[in-house]
């Protein structure tokens, strides 16, 4: 049996994994499904490529790093597409969402993000046309490593980049005063007031952490497949699968459940068919909310 599909799982479970942390967080503080996450992990990596673009065209091109596909301007403009993602998705909260959440009724705020899904896809679309783009066309040969499985050096590099990412999110989360707090909103917000945490800062942390998160992890497929408009709409389901199969409002629990739902997206390309690709994020996520709906590190609410 061919064992490449692990491979293919991780990285695509890192991905999924990194954009459902900004989902689990959102619905854990803010109490709605944010459905224009997926749109934010696009606008992030066209932001990125534009930024890779203006750096090219100032200072012509740079070499890659080592047997990367992709040098330095590349890392400089993630980190540029992860500030303006975190910014645009705390934006739009200001605009939209925190307006519609005074309100009271979740539900408004629910079809509110499903609307400004389409409007930001479809701006993307309208600026960018629907053609795909690439950082780099550049052809890498994968490395053997047993058991039939090669890997690349963007590959790999990916995975520790990802790596990388969850581990400072978990310190944050449990080592700093601001993680702190967000666990103490998401599990009472009207209490964690009373005892003065400032919870609009929260708000706008947790805006800015997933933004940035998503775009990075959307720079990932970019780096590995290619940019299009519908790119962060086909991982939409996909992430909302995993932040619910890791318990909603735990960052670990949200990249085990991306890297479960990763491998099993390959395995089945591998052993049925690509055909079932997309229905095995509705399958698990089914599944999860039949048998254990709180997750697998969830916490059922008192």
């Amino acid at each position: 049996m061919n064992l490449q599909f692990i491979v293919d799982g991780l990285l695509t479970g890192s991905m999924i994994g990194l954009g459902a942390i900004g989902v689990t967080l959102t619905y854990s503080i803010l109490r709605f499904s944010n459905f224009a996450h997926g749109d934010f992990m696009a606008w992030g990596t066209y932001a990125t490529l534009a930024v890779v673009s203006a750096i090219g065209a100032i200072s012509g091109k740079f070499a890659p790093i080592g047997a990367l596909s992709f040098g330095w301007p590349l890392i400089v403009a993630t980190i540029a597409g992860a500030i303006i993602t975190g910014l645009l998705a705390l934006a739009l909260d200001i605009v939209l969402f925190a307006r519609l959440r005074a309100r009271g009724q979740a539900i408004i705020v629910v079809m509110a993000s499903f609307g400004a899904s389409m409007a930001l896809r479809s701006l993307l679309e309208f600026i960018f046309t629907s053609r795909p783009a690439y950082f780099s066309k550049a052809i890498q040969m994968a490395m053997p490593v047993g058991l039939g499985i090669r890997v690349t050096p963007d590959q790999i590099a990916l995975l520790i980049v990802t790596a990388v990412l969850v581990a400072a999110t978990h310190l944050l989360m449990t080592r700093t005063q601001t993680g702190r707090s967000m666990r103490a909103v998401s599990q009472n917000m009207a209490l964690a007031r009373v005892v003065g945490i400032d919870v609009a800062w929260v708000v706008r942390v947790t805006w800015l952490l997933g933004g940035a998160l998503a775009c990075v992890a959307g720079v990932m497929i970019g780096i590995l497949v290619q940019v299009r408009p519908l790119m962060g709409f086909d991982m939409l389901l996909p992430m909302f699968a995993a932040a619910i199969l890791g318990g909603i409002g735990s960052v670990t629990g949200a990249v085990l459940g991306g890297l479960i739902i990763g491998l099993a997206e390959a395995a089945a390309v591998q052993l049925i068919g690509a055909e079932w690709r997309a229905a095995i994020s509705f399958i698990i996520l089914m599944g999860v909310l039949f048998v254990r709906p709180i997750g697998i590190f969830g916490v059922r609410e008192r």
